[in-house]
């Protein structure tokens, strides 16, 4: 067995690592509100740009790990995994965890001592649309298969309606969109 397929990096080279490990480094900084919401460029770059993955393993990808029980950011492993193997999933999480987790760990007793300034309410104020805007645009790009099923958007402004105007659990509406899609209907 070559030592390429005992790291399971499915024909990568250490470049293409090493460039796979620093895009998603760079995708840390701008995971505000979690790596999910950089999904989008993950796309982009895993499908379009470089070919390593299919949009249909993509999606699988994602929700396979935001259906599993623990950590949310499972789904940066199943990219490293579909794109590299073994060697992918340690170029993935170490690109995604290392810079947040640095700039968390130095900013953060900074940030608790000044939690009631001007700057600091002014930036996590600023956070919020960033964010909203960076859930949607991953929500839009999961959603592509659906968009022309009428009953998708059913299930979609239902759900924002219910979870609006009433304490239901969204595990509830999750049932039922799983239901629907289970006979098919969408």
């Amino acid at each position: 067995m070559s030592g390429w397929a005992m790291l399971g990096m499915h024909g990568l080279g250490w470049l293409d690592l090493a460039q796979l490990c620093g895009h998603f480094m760079l995708l840390s900084l701008l995971a505000v509100g979690g790596a999910i919401t950089t999904a989008p460029d993950m796309q982009r770059y895993l499908v379009q740009q470089r070919g390593w993955m299919t949009a249909d393993d993509f999606t699988a990808a994602v929700a396979i790990a935001q259906s599993a029980p623990g950590p949310n950011i499972l789904f940066v492993a199943l990219m490293g995994w579909q794109a590299a193997g073994l060697a992918g999933v340690v170029a993935t999480m170490t690109g995604i965890m290392l810079p947040s987790s640095i700039i968390a760990l130095s900013v953060g007793r900074y940030g608790r001592r000044r939690a009631q300034s001007l700057p600091m309410r002014a930036f996590t104020g600023g956070m919020v649309p960033i964010t909203l805007g960076l859930l949607v645009s991953t929500g839009w790009l999961l959603a592509a298969p659906m968009r022309e099923h009428a009953m998708a958007w059913v299930l979609v402004l239902g759900t924002a309606v219910v979870a609006a105007r009433t304490r239901i659990s969204l595990l509830w509406m999750m049932g039922v969109g799983a239901a629907v899609g289970a006979m098919g209907w969408v």
